[in-house]
């Protein structure tokens, strides 16, 4: 009897091991289903990309708000190439999950021009466990999903909410890519020296925001109240939201941001939900 509960104890213990060990290899694998989906929607948007041939040139600017011409020639675009799309990749980023989860992740993501098309990957950890995310905008559609251990959903919002949420994002971003700002999708209005009012219109859907830029020409922030708080359980928010652009640098005669942020600015106070001040970034046009 004895010789029995010895040998069943030890098979438990085999199997304890060998799940373990399956567990520890799986979390070591670099690849996963989220990566793969994140790389094929990338692969097959550049692969279906129209190379940009032009430069940035005055021409391009007529009609523009006058700080977003000053952009143009203060940062130092005009002249360089044209770019079809961009690859940023940021690393050790403060991301908030919840008002008590705060993680470092790393985040890549690529922004396409010809159609206003956004794909990120997200990869960090919780409790020691791979966490990765997916932050997408493709044919209309937005989603932010997220992965715990490469298998378990945690969160995956799609609806129209998100799709607007994801169409002002890429608006956001558009001085960090600036040849979308010339595209026919953003149509601009003027404030005053220092404001321009942009609107982007695609898929049905349109949202606007106000860019502000300093004596620089740079652009320094972006302020909406199209983009929806939406939490990872699926609770919806309306409040102003921020992105800002600090700290900028030459890279190779182009000066670009190296810190961002994107803040929400509820009643009871703001929260800074990306925060990119001690962080590597690496901007790049294709």
């Amino acid at each position: 009897m004895m010789k029995k509960r010895s040998n069943r104890v030890m098979w438990i213990l085999i199997v304890i091991m060998v799940f373990v060990a399956g567990i520890f290899i799986l979390f070591q694998y670099p690849g996963s289903k989220t990566m793969s989906d994140f790389r094929e929607s990338v692969d097959n948007r550049i692969a279906n990309t129209q190379k940009q041939t032009d430069v940035f040139a005055e021409a391009d600017l007529v009609g523009l708000p006058a700080p977003v011409q000053r952009f143009f020639r203060s940062c130092g675009y005009l002249g360089t190439p044209k770019m079809s799309y961009m690859k940023a990749a940021f690393r050790n980023v403060d991301f908030i999950l919840s008002e008590k989860q705060t993680i470092k992740i790393d985040y890549t993501q690529y922004n396409f021009v010809e159609k206003p098309e956004r794909f990120a990957y997200i990869r960090s950890s919780l409790y020691c466990i791979p966490f990765e995310g997916l932050d997408s905008y493709g044919n209309g559609f937005g989603s932010m999903k997220g992965t715990l251990g490469k298998v378990i959903p945690l969160f995956n919002q799609q609806g129209e909410s998100m799709n607007k949420s994801s169409l002002i994002t890429i608006l956001a971003e558009c001085f960090i890519v600036p040849n979308v700002a010339l595209q026919n999708y953003i149509s601009w209005e003027g404030i005053d020296d220092t404001h321009a009012k942009a609107t982007i219109s695609y898929y049905g859907i349109s949202a606007s925001g106000v860019f502000t830029f300093n004596e620089n020409g740079e652009a320094i922030s972006f302020q909406t109240s199209d983009r929806t708080s939406i939490d990872m359980s699926g609770s919806v928010r309306e409040a102003e939201w921020s992105a800002i652009y600090s700290d900028y640098m030459n890279n190779n005669g182009i000066r670009q941001p190296r810190v961002l942020k994107s803040i929400w600015h509820y009643v009871e106070g703001d929260c800074v939900y990306f925060n990119e001040n001690e962080s590597e970034v690496v901007i790049k046009y294709y």
